[in-house]
């Protein structure tokens, strides 16, 4: 039975840092750049949560201040980057420690609780009379915020200036050759990028009833190892948004996996030191079926399409062969 209570736990966390996923993968792979800010502004995210709900706003309402801070986080990152040159590592590692002090000066300490403050998670259990608990809470607002994140995800990387921003990180020379300032495009899509991981931060913070300044160390390895772990097991099959809740699955099973490892005896100290050994697995794993398919294909009658298929263009040939000779009359 604690095994069932961790899953479902492990399930709703997995689906609040899923938002937090859909922003990483928005740089990792649609722009193609690592970016660090992401620790920073989720932090962010849940500083300037909290800070407003004891302030007496409501819950809801936080999270369009909390995008806006993370919209600005990205800003900053992508100032640095195209129009002070520097490496977008570089300057997102900048506003990373950047903002480990300004969410101190946010929350004015190191930690700020919210208990007994009104949180969405508290707000629909008073709704239905106490029936849900805190973690099935977190599961329906998780799964409402995510359907809505994905739906306007692909509504707007269907846009013009949505597929611009995705040709950017395809063949960014190409597109500032169709005249589109990419410079624009890349500020945007890191702007984008950290407001969801913000409200990703704001979301945590809300169903775990604190934020903390610490509460988004490590959060970049945490994204790409779910979109990793999303991409090996569901793969790419069915368009853009299929890709999109690939990445929220591959987050819930990232939690699974670490809420079952924890409930068999292993120390919670341990967990960045798992976290690693996930990446590193999921990064093998493409690489090992590459490996084992081209090995499969060289061995004889392992790939008789192959085969067939070289076996009928030599028959052509021997055949257009045979004709052309006919045509040749023989010379005596």
């Amino acid at each position: 039975m604690p095994i069932l209570f961790a899953m479902e736990g492990a399930v709703s966390q997995g689906i609040l840092w899923g938002l937090m996923t859909l922003g990483v993968y928005l740089t990792f792979r649609i722009l193609n750049v690592a970016d660090m800010t992401v620790d920073g502004s989720f932090a962010a995210g849940g500083a300037v949560t909290a800070v407003l709900i004891i302030k007496g706003m409501n819950p809801v309402l936080t999270l369009l201040f909390v995008f806006i801070v993370g919209c600005i986080c990205g800003l900053a990152t992508g100032f640095m980057n195209t129009k002070l040159k520097i490496n977008i590592l570089l300057a997102s590692i900048l506003t990373q420690i950047a903002l480990y002090s300004i969410n101190i000066r946010i929350m004015g300490k190191a930690n700020t609780p919210l208990l007994g403050s009104p949180t969405m998670m508290s707000g629909l259990r008073d709704l239905t009379g106490g029936a849900l608990n805190n973690t099935r809470s977190s599961l329906i607002i998780g799964i409402v915020v995510i359907a809505a994140i994905i739906a306007l995800m692909y509504w707007f990387f269907g846009t013009e200036y949505g597929s611009a921003i995705r040709a950017t990180g395809s063949n960014e020379h190409m597109v500032r050759a169709m005249g589109v300032n990419t410079n624009n495009t890349k500020i945007a899509g890191l702007m984008i990028s950290n407001g969801m991981v913000a409200m990703s931060g704001a979301l945590v913070a809300q169903s775990q009833g604190y934020a903390d300044v610490g509460m988004g160390t490590g959060t970049i390895v945490v994204g790409l190892a779910s979109i990793i772990i999303g991409e090996v097991i569901f793969g790419a099959h069915f368009g853009f948004w299929y890709t999109l809740l690939s990445v929220v699955f591959g987050s819930v099973i990232y939690r699974i996996v670490i809420a079952v490892v924890l409930q068999l005896g292993l120390k919670s100290t341990d967990l960045k030191l798992l976290t690693a050994l996930i990446v590193a697995i999921a990064l093998s794993v493409p690489v090992i079926k590459t490996k084992i398919d081209r090995r499969r294909r060289s061995l004889p009658g392992m790939n008789l399409e192959d085969e067939a298929n070289t076996r009928h263009k030599d028959e052509d040939l021997r055949r257009a062969e045979d004709d052309t000779s006919k045509l040749i009359p023989e010379v005596k």
